[in-house]
């Protein structure tokens, strides 16, 4: 039997070196960070090195014009960045949004309440994967308070252009906010949140090796003088207040075990995963698609789509062999709704319900994927026949 698995966009096996320091902390720094006794002030001691390793992964200096505050998920640091922005100040006009069509629910659900409390958003095509810049300016007004754009699409791995558009928003809107989305991106592509024009950015553990149960949320330093960010979360006040409730150590130590593992191999590790891809691409069968970007994409991520078999059929099917893919965001595949990403990125209805996403890792083999084609190949040739 096999056990391939092609769903690290989902989540990652856990290291062994993070799932090591998570247990080292939970049996032996157990203390609370926030307590003043010797062991509270070692376990503040580690969360204030995870701190510096996730600055340190993003190009910024410890005690620099940044601060991370550590959330309980991904999905909860891009709620903080969203509705902590939008709940922090009484606009006297209505403030405007912009964000794309294709983000992240953790995003876009924030957003869709934002707008139903009377928030004016619009949402900017993604159509082939790429971002029209004019659109975007087009969109730019004085009413503009935040622009969150993800850095890399989780179901196509399309790059978006982030680079050049946040510097843009600055330049005619001096005063309106910047999120960036990075969970996909991060530890994958070398990132400077300060050069990319970031305000705000979330990043997630289990995304790259680490126990799931830890996000977090960079905050430029400006933002917090200003209290132009609010709390989403009230309690205790842990977090400089900004996220109430006991940290999870363990699983924050277990984060910055993860980041130094990835940190001086993200090029050697994107060079591994992109020719995976192109050996992958080189044996899928005839009638199988790669849904390619039109501009950067990231090797990691796979779209295929196989027409006429349904994708969560072919899913079930692989799976029944031991290999392991997704039909698109695992937030949303048991759901068995049509995927919006693949409708904004320009696939009809059909095309998405047929679309699947293979994703690698660098711990993923050459064996892996000619075992992955040739059962493709395989469990099509059934699926088909069956029609």
């Amino acid at each position: 039997m096999n056990d391939i698995y092609f769903d690290n966009s989902a989540t990652t096996k856990v290291l062994k070196s993070a799932a090591d320091i998570a247990y080292k902390v939970m049996t032996e720094e157990y203390g609370n960070p926030s307590s003043v006794h010797g062991r509270g002030v070692s376990a503040g001691a580690i969360l204030t090195e995870a701190r510096n390793a996730v600055l340190s992964s993003l190009g910024v200096r410890p005690r620099g014009s940044y601060t991370v505050f550590f959330t309980g998920s991904g999905t909860e640091a891009d709620n903080m960045a969203v509705s902590g922005v939008l709940n922090a100040k009484n606009y006297r006009f209505k403030p405007r949004i912009i964000t794309t069509d294709s983000e992240h629910p953790a995003v876009l659900s924030p957003i869709a309440e934002a707008e139903k409390n009377g928030a004016d958003v619009v949402r900017l095509s993604t159509k082939g994967g790429v971002i029209d810049m004019n659109e975007l300016i087009s969109a730019l007004t004085p009413e503009t308070v935040l622009v969150s754009i993800m850095l890399v699409n989780n179901e196509t791995g399309a790059i978006y252009d982030v680079k050049n558009i946040f510097p843009e928003v600055k330049k005619r809107c001096p005063n309106a906010l910047t999120h960036c989305d990075a969970i996909q991106a991060y530890m994958k592509l070398p990132i400077n949140i300060s050069k990319l024009g970031c305000d705000l950015m979330t990043v997630s553990a289990h995304k790259i090796g680490a126990p799931k149960g830890v996000g977090a949320l960079i905050c430029e330093n400006t933002l917090l003088m200003k209290k132009q960010i609010s709390p989403v979360i009230f309690g205790g006040g842990q977090e400089q207040g900004l996220r109430s409730g006991t940290e999870n150590l363990p699983g924050i130590a277990a984060f910055s075990t993860a980041i130094s593992e990835h940190k001086n191999s993200i090029n050697e590790n994107h060079e591994y995963v992109s020719s995976l891809r192109e050996k992958l691409v080189s044996l899928l069968p005839d009638g199988v698609t790669v849904n390619v970007p039109k501009g950067e994409y990231l090797p990691h991520i796979i779209s295929l789509t196989a027409d006429g078999v349904k994708s969560e059929v072919l899913v079930r099917a692989l799976s029944s062999e031991g290999i392991y893919i997704s039909a698109g965001s695992a937030c949303s595949s048991k759901k068995l709704k049509t995927s919006s990403v693949l409708t904004a990125f320009g696939h009809t209805p059909d095309k998405a319900d047929s679309t699947v996403r293979v994703s690698l890792s660098p711990h993923n083999t050459e064996e892996e994927v000619e075992i992955f084609a040739k059962c493709l190949n395989e469990t099509l040739s059934k699926l088909v026949r069956k029609r």
